[in-house]
């Protein structure tokens, strides 16, 4: 299933990395890394590189470019902590003095840098969020399945994103089979057309309608999160419902719900490749500045169990006690 998901050139050639903790070495590297970035040393970053990168970005830019577009925009490195693994590399969440962003550092045979990318930042404007406060139940009356979820890489690809990270994609599923009988039907899907509703008592600050259901199987990359709604709760944390069925958003913005209140479908609008939801929690309404954060639920039943303060992963069934 296909969910919604100032770069430095990324030379590629990665050696394939199956590892589930840091590499010592990486740790040495990032590390120099961030002193030397620190210290505006941005020629001993360049003396890092490996031949190929020194010929993809040369000297001269190299310095032009953490000069005027990294620290010029974002300060200094406060914090660069292991996050895990993507695209052969690993993964290192930064936060700058104004903003936040993911780096990516490749390492050949010599532990020489082959491979730098530098994701697009996230303002810090807004309190970053590490969890809801406000107590949630799931959106939805009947038991769904949890197809990503959870707080890593290999649970939930949205982590590979910093305003989508720890969302969930959630859907319906019976005898191991989201639909039944044709495919390329939405109606045939167990999710299609099943009332979301509110997860708690919430005020509606962004409601996109007007955007077609697509064909199971294609994607709508133009508009990536389709029929969207966005919550705000009295805490001021913001939930994010995305794909929604075209016609079915019964909110405007500015309304107020009540937990338990239902206010759309769900649908398959928007980059999405069959019917399903996509939750998440995030610290302001818009997505693109936004930065995820870890939605737990209050007490759900969980693969037949109750569980309470829980956050949901892959494969977990689903669904509200009452």
């Amino acid at each position: 299933m296909k969910g919604i998901l100032c770069t430095l050139i990324f030379a590629m050639g990665l050696l394939p990395l199956y590892p589930q903790e840091e590499l010592g070495n990486y740790a040495v590297a990032s590390s120099e890394f961030m002193a030397l970035y620190n210290n505006a040393d941005y020629e001993g970053i360049f003396n890092l590189f490996d031949a190929d990168m020194k010929k993809a970005l040369p000297r001269e830019r190299t310095l032009r470019f953490f000069t005027q577009n990294v620290n010029g925009l974002m300060g200094n490195i406060q914090s660069m902590d292991f996050f895990g693994f993507k695209r052969g590399a690993h993964l290192y969440r930064a936060v700058f003095d104004n903003a936040v962003a993911d780096v990516l550092i490749s390492l050949n045979t010599r532990n020489e840098i082959s491979g730098l990318y530098i994701s697009p930042s996230k303002p810090l404007d807004f309190p970053l969020l590490e969890r809801n406060i406000t107590p949630m139940i799931l959106p939805f009356k009947e038991e769904w399945f949890v197809y990503w979820g959870g707080t890593t890489l290999e649970q939930n690809y949205h982590l590979s994103e910093i305003s989508q990270q720890y969302a969930y994609d959630l859907m319906m599923v019976a005898d191991g089979s989201s639909y039944q009988g044709d495919a390329g039907i939405n109606e045939n899907y167990l999710v299609f057309g099943k009332e979301i509703i509110a997860p708690c008592d919430a005020r509606v600050v962004k409601v996109i309608t007007g955007v077609r259901d697509n064909i199971p199987g294609e994607t709508n990359p133009n508009q990536l999160t389709g029929n969207t709604v966005v919550l705000e709760t009295p805490s001021g944390e913001y939930l994010l419902f995305a794909h929604l069925k075209q016609g079915s958003i019964l909110v405007e913005e500015g309304a107020d719900v009540l937990q338990g209140e239902a206010f759309a479908q769900c649908g398959n609008s928007g980059n999405s490749t069959e019917p399903h939801l996509h939750l998440s929690l995030q610290n302001t309404v818009e997505m693109e500045n936004s930065t995820g954060a870890r939605l737990y639920f209050d007490r759900i039943m969980v693969n037949g169990e109750i569980e309470e303060d829980y956050l949901p992963v892959k494969a977990d069934f689903i669904q509200n006690i009452n």
